[in-house]
């Protein structure tokens, strides 16, 4: 008995209508890379997991897609590491390449190998499916889009502000109203030290991170079952509690920190890039979030992440600077910052805020009639001409009755048919029917080019 089809949880199949509204997506994001400068590359779905390993955190680590090395892989392990069943050191012996988890990683791997034929500063964009074996929720899922966006080589804040410009473009674009949260990490690092817990500051800013979604009680908790001593998590607490704008909160962190070099190198960076975008405003919102700490191990100074305004979905676009990541490659002292923008969330806003009703059709705009043998031949040529003037056309492939081939283009919304039977053929015409209204009427194939400037091209 055959097996029931199915899909692996967390991955989707993408009919030709959601395709024609995630393919405007990604078209909008790469227009606005392109107007920056920005150009395409793609690296390998799988790296080789010594790339991968390390980079993410912990739970990064634990998140990533092994793939089993080919072959006897049972080979290289003993029985007793076997029975052991420890799968973290099992997965070492039999796997020795992953999926991708981001684009970051691999394409500092890519700069590295890359080296000696890339100009720096080096401005690039890539659009590929990563995968993470989470737990696949609303908005969440295993197998996924990210389309990234970096510049590495440059210390510049300048870049920061670029990347805050593409992102209001983007956005601005699609039509989503969102809030641009920015923080630093060497603020991060500046308070750990001002508590006293400086050697844990990735524990710390991985807490910090989920505040928004549990609160500053739980926070607190989570703190203290870490290990952070309870004096430093009541001396954090007024801290992740600061209110006010932008200035109030940097003017208090600046008394707060003034002791601590690290913290206020990343106050002066935040007022220097606060201060492009205040020269230069955005449609979007901008707001300075100190609990904004984003998980990933790699990031070293801004930390930037976009949240819709009208639909609580997450994060759909985040990023920052990493001035440490190609180092663990080889090549020390080259800085980076980049954003990705996640878009399967925002296919998901669009959809739940009607955003997609504009959109152009990309499906087929005219379908020829097929009668038969005889006919055949004069349809080819109303389809070709059709095509060098870009407009999109098919020939039915089969001779079956017009009322099922009528069927045919009404189930896939194709709005004209060009009807060319012996009548039409013996006078060098062809018949038109509009679906929408049913209207019809008999042109010469001179007046069809004029019909479908006006009604194909400039309408459809």
């Amino acid at each position: 008995m055959p097996s029931k089809p199915s899909l692996p949880k967390g991955t989707r199949d993408f009919p030709a209508g959601e395709m024609i509204k995630r393919d405007y997506i990604f078209d909008t994001i790469k227009q606005v890379f392109r107007l920056y400068g920005y150009k395409p590359i793609e690296t390998p779905a799988m790296e080789n997991l010594s790339t991968l390993l390390g980079k993410y955190g912990e739970e990064g680590d634990r998140l990533l897609f092994r793939i089993l090395n080919s072959g006897d892989f049972l080979s290289v392990v003993s029985e007793e590491e076997l029975m052991s069943r420890e799968p973290g050191r099992l997965s070492s012996l039999i796997c020795g390449k992953g999926l991708r988890y981001d684009l970051t990683v691999p394409f500092a791997r890519y700069v590295v190998q890359h080296r000696d034929e890339i100009v720096f500063p080096f401005k690039r964009y890539q659009i590929q499916p990563v995968w993470r074996a989470d737990r696949p929720q609303k908005g969440r899922y295993r197998e996924f889009f990210q389309c990234d966006v970096d510049v590495i080589g440059s210390d510049s804040l300048l870049n920061e502000y670029e990347l805050i410009r593409i992102i209001d473009d983007v956005f601005t674009r699609l039509g989503i109203e969102s809030v641009i949260k920015i923080n630093n990490r060497k603020i991060l690092s500046g308070i750990a030290e001002y508590i006293g817990e400086a050697d844990r500051i990735t524990d710390i800013t991985v807490t910090i991170d989920k505040l928004g979604k549990i609160g500053i009680e739980a926070i607190k908790e989570e703190l203290k079952s870490k290990g952070i001593s309870r004096a430093a998590v009541e001396k954090l607490e007024p801290v992740m509690k600061l209110t006010g704008n932008t200035g109030v909160k940097l003017s208090e962190l600046e008394r707060i920190l003034s002791g601590y070099e690290t913290g206020m190198n990343g106050i002066s960076e935040l007022r220097t890039l606060f201060g492009y975008v205040e020269a230069s405003p955005l449609e979007s919102d901008t707001e300075f979030d100190l609990t904004l700490a984003r998980g990933l191990d790699y990031y070293t100074g801004a930390i930037i992440e976009v949240k819709s305004k009208k639909v609580n979905i997450g994060s759909i676009c985040g990023g920052g600077r990493y001035d440490n990541l190609t180092g663990v490659f080889g090549m020390e002292g080259v800085s980076g910052v980049g954003i990705s923008f996640g878009a399967d969330r925002i296919y998901d806003v669009l959809n739940q805020l009607n955003l997609f009703t504009n959109i152009k059709s990309a499906g087929t705009q005219v379908l020829i009639v097929n009668f038969g043998d005889n006919e055949i031949k004069y349809g080819l040529k109303i389809s070709d001409m059709l095509k060098k003037m870009e407009v999109r056309s098919e020939l039915y492939p089969e001779p079956v009755r017009l009322k099922k081939q009528l069927s045919y283009a009404d189930s896939n919304k194709i709005p004209y048919i060009i009807i060319a039977g012996e009548e039409e053929i013996k006078n060098n015409t062809v018949s038109v029917k509009i679906m929408s209204s049913g209207e019809q009427k008999r042109i010469s194939l001179d007046e069809l080019k004029k019909f479908a400037v006006k009604e194909f091209i400039n309408r459809i």
